[in-house]
């Protein structure tokens, strides 16, 4: 199995900005992850970084590190 995920077992959702603290993504997303295909989890990953940084959520997993 690849490692298609951005999950860092961080599972706290911010009320702010509705996102994960440890990977970003919407209660929606996580709750959709399973069902979506490699192409769709791999553009949203892409995303993430940036969504992080503009709502102003850091990431505690450092680059390059398997999720």
């Amino acid at each position: 199995m690849s490692n298609e995920t951005p999950c860092i077992a961080v599972c706290v959702i911010d009320p702010q900005t509705r996102l994960c603290f440890g990977c970003g993504r919407t209660l929606s997303e996580i709750a959709r992850w399973p069902a979506m295909e490699s192409a769709e989890r791999l553009e949203l990953m892409g995303l993430l970084p940036s969504r992080m940084q503009a709502a102003g959520l850091v990431s505690t997993k450092p680059r390059g590190t398997p999720g």
